[in-house]
């Protein structure tokens, strides 16, 4: 039932980078380091985040004393920027952020498709801004003022119990019925589902706050908050190349994501077009995320040896690398055994349980945050996964892959559920529409 061993890595989720070509510091020429915001902005990168590329600074140069209203190249970290309208929305294979919040709504009394309607194009029309490293329409709060727009995502979602809220229960999907009990779930209701559900990341703290405040501040009387939850991932730059990053118990954590150049990602990660009696028509082109927040024993954890761990996942702390030997991305001996006659990947590995090839060909592509939030009284502390999978349907992704890791998952015994969510995520909005258009006004 642990969710930890394959999630994403930047690097093989990426979507295509045109970044812009500039330098941190004052620039060499006065033209670079003339060059202004907005129009820093509109020359940026059209579609992704470049990874692992900053200048010589890890801040912004000063504008030029020899005209004030200048101001100087942004770093690249700074410039990048992902585009809110396309096919599929964003953050879904836009490479992992350095931050991330995700959080869920209910509609309030009162509230309905109308309510929702007005409520999705102003969600939308204030993401489309954002994400360019523009301020909100009205009442900014200025948190952002001075950054560029960081690879800021907006994503958005709707649970199980908005079709009922909004009269249209006969467009829910049958892939949207409810998640099945599983036997390591200790779930906290107050902290689970939910009507309306936005995922926020950017590789800039100050630049994912902004965005969540302009969220909340748009919900209104619409909608009222249900639960938040933040989490971080390694920033862009942080290591000498482009790497799978690792989770808090210090694995390589995303190895075995499925990748956007294999010949059936978008038919096991994207809804198609079609509809179907288990995805309508307005689903196309979207995608079921699964949110999952696995606390993670890290005192438990960090009393075993690291032979110990490395037994519990099935590869090497220090490279990914499969126990039967190679690097990361080599395909692990799963028949190995060593000079006793021991399999070398036990049965219960982790990495062992969640391959496709041991799930019926089940794929999800995981992108999640680490996350953080204090101690308990006795000094545990609170901390782990926010797990968050991709499917084109969740009964065949998440669902028997989770039900096998309850069956028999060494890494069950560190970790433990404690919140849930099943969200449908349409697909793009096009340009002057919004997210959900479809659904809301079919």
């Amino acid at each position: 039932m642990a969710d930890t061993s394959d999630t994403s890595n930047p690097a093989d989720i990426a979507d295509t980078a045109d970044t812009a070509d500039t330098k941190s510091g004052t620039g060499s020429s006065p033209q670079a380091a003339g060059i202004s915001r907005r129009r820093l902005i509109g020359t940026a990168g059209a579609t992704g985040v470049a990874l692992g590329a900053v200048g010589a600074s890890a801040g912004y140069a000063v504008a030029s004393s020899n005209s004030p209203e200048q101001q100087a190249t942004l770093t690249s970290i700074g410039a990048d920027e992902v585009m809110f309208h396309g096919k599929h929305q964003p953050g879904i294979t836009t490479a992992m952020q350095s931050r991330g919040h995700v959080v869920a709504f209910d509609l309030a009394a009162g509230a309905g498709r109308k309510e929702a309607a007005a409520l999705l194009r102003r969600w939308s029309a204030t993401a489309e801004r954002l994400m360019a490293g523009e301020p909100s329409a009205s009442d900014d709060t200025d948190v952002a003022r001075d950054a560029g727009p960081s690879s800021l995502t907006v994503t958005f979602g709707f649970g199980h119990s908005f079709f009922s809220r909004t009269g249209l229960e006969k467009q829910r999907p049958a892939a949207l019925d409810p998640l099945p009990d599983f036997y390591s779930d200790h779930l906290d209701k107050a902290r689970s589902n939910g009507d309306l559900w936005v995922q926020i990341g950017a590789n800039d703290s100050l630049v994912a706050f902004h965005a969540l405040r302009a969220i909340q501040k748009d919900a209104g009387s619409t909608a009222k908050l249900r639960w938040q939850m933040n989490g971080f991932n390694r920033s862009p730059g942080a290591t000498t190349h482009p790497m799978t990053v690792r989770n808090l118990m210090g694995q390589v954590d995303g190895t075995g994501n499925p990748k956007p150049g294999e010949a059936d990602f978008n038919k096991r990660i994207f809804v198609p077009g079609s509809g179907s009696a288990q995805s309508p028509a307005w689903m196309g082109g979207g995608s079921y995320v699964v949110v999952r927040r696995i606390r993670m024993l890290l005192d438990d954890w960090e009393k075993l040896s690291t032979a110990a761990q490395e037994h519990v996942i099935g590869r090497k702390k220090s490279s990914g690398a499969p126990l039967t030997g190679g690097k990361e991305t080599t395909e692990p001996d799963l028949e190995k055994t060593d000079a006793n006659g021991d399999l070398v990947i036990p049965l219960n590995a982790h990495a062992r349980i969640t391959r496709p090839d041991q799930n019926g060909g089940s794929a999800l592509l995981r992108r999640p945050f680490s996350y953080h939030d204090g101690y308990d009284e006795d000094g545990a502390p609170d901390a782990g996964l926010l797990f968050i999978c991709w499917q084109a349907d969740p009964l065949r992704g998440f669902v028997p892959v989770q039900r096998k890791l309850d069956r028999g998952d060494a890494l069950s015994k560190f970790i433990r559920h404690e919140a849930s969510g099943l969200f449908a995520v349409p697909g793009g909005a096009e340009k002057g529409g919004y997210v959900g258009q479809p659904l809301l006004e079919g």
